[in-house]
């Protein structure tokens, strides 16, 4: 039976006031009501036809263990088990991203919809890669020397079960407020050293253009900043969000880089290709960021697809990632010489664009470090002795 529950038919009391994207978190609030996760309704006064295409396909996400167990013919254990991950994990699933699932289990819906296995993981961690402690002022992580990580959002066009930021990502007590995003500014505006950063979330592009202007144009105002990038899976998960007042916008505040996150070839589609094309012809570098997970791309030949595929719509790869020690993700882990074998597969069997660095986040804070298959055998005064994709052996002087 797929009806109802009684926790699903509570309606909290939500006063709205502002728009769906909002740092106050007031139209599209994303309420825990005894643990479930409730999108609230943009105001009646709002018609459909004013909304963007996004915000009208947004609105239509599924949050519900029941409304999944309608859509795809759930059994009722299942409709119970999605229930319980829901109750920790929230989940948004919207109709575009729902629409490339080609059947129950396959990399697309392992990515979007909640598993049982993500409450088996008594050996994960909240914060695997302790940026909280890294952390001199609320949402923003200073561990490398001249760069740093600004949290801007908490929010995202659909929840992936492998998000390494599980603990907080659409829960609405850790919504951004834009005082703390000042609180960030100023911390960077202090610190010369910092030269590079990084806009995350959540989705920093699940803000208004407005917002994200501001953003973007209080960071400009800082000389020593040199470089900003921002981290966001909106082509891949909802690309209608990349629109030509958009991208007319971003285009104002170069030099600025786009890092995105395919994780399959099925998610290269007519609609994120167009998205990563106009971005593309906004002047704007784009790079991928996979991670390999088990069961979505954890084999040479899809990895091998995707980079390539990359490549026809702009998108330079740029690092593929071992999964994260987040708790509730032990289920997508893969081990690390299966890793070392998917890079081998791609290096020298494909064109060097395609090629990204294989990295390990280290846990407790240690930072990005790549790892690499062992090319060099031996070195010595006289010579370096090396072995090729082929697995040919070569000679070099020392």
């Amino acid at each position: 039976m797929n009806g109802t529950t009684a926790d699903e038919s509570k309606k909290p009391d939500l006063k709205i006031k502002c728009g769906p994207t909002s740092w106050e978190g007031c139209a599209e609030v994303e309420c825990l009501q005894e643990g479930i996760t409730q999108n609230e309704q943009l105001p009646s006064t709002i018609n459909d036809v004013e909304l963007p295409e996004w915000k009208r396909i947004l609105r239509e996400s599924l949050c519900y263990a029941k409304d999944l167990a309608e859509r795809f013919g759930l059994s009722p254990e299942e409709e119970s088990e999605i229930r319980e991950v829901i109750r920790r994990y929230p989940m948004r699933a919207n109709p575009y991203y729902l629409s490339l699932i080609r059947e129950k289990g396959d990399a697309i819906w392992s990515q979007c919809i909640p598993s049982k296995e993500e409450l088996q993981d008594p050996d994960g961690l909240e914060d695997p890669l302790s940026e909280e402690r890294d952390s001199p002022v609320p949402g923003l992580v200073h561990r490398y020397p001249d760069r740093v990580l600004l949290m801007v959002s908490n929010y995202c066009a659909m929840y992936c079960r492998f998000c390494t930021r599980k603990r907080r990502v659409g829960d609405p007590r850790k919504y951004v407020p834009r005082a703390q995003i000042m609180e960030g500014i100023a911390y960077i505006k202090e610190h010369r050293e910092v030269r590079d950063v990084i806009i995350s979330g959540g989705d920093p592009l699940m803000l208004e253009d407005s917002q994200i202007e501001f953003v973007l144009k209080k960071l400009r105002e800082i000389p020593h900043l040199e470089i900003i990038r921002i981290g966001t899976r909106v082509p891949v998960t909802l690309p209608q969000r990349i629109t030509p007042e958009l991208c007319e916008m971003l285009k104002k505040y170069h030099p600025l880089y786009i890092n995105t996150h395919f994780e399959h070839p099925d998610e290269i589609t007519e609609e994120s290709g167009r998205a990563c094309g106009m971005l593309a012809d906004a002047g704007i570098p784009l790079g991928n960021q996979s991670v390999i997970l088990k069961g979505v791309n954890d084999d040479p030949k899809t990895m091998k697809r995707l980079m390539q595929k990359l490549l026809m719509i702009r998108v330079k790869p740029y690092y593929i990632y071992q999964a994260d020690l987040t708790k509730g993700t032990s289920h997508f882990r893969t081990k690390v010489k299966e890793s070392l074998k998917i890079i081998e597969a791609i290096r020298g069997h494909t064109s060097g664009l395609a090629v990204p660095h294989l990295i390990i986040d280290a846990p407790g804070g240690g930072g990005k470090i790549p790892i690499l298959p062992e090319y060099v055998l031996s070195v010595d005064d006289e010579k370096i002795v090396m072995r090729n994709y082929k697995g040919h052996l070569y000679e070099y002087p020392a």
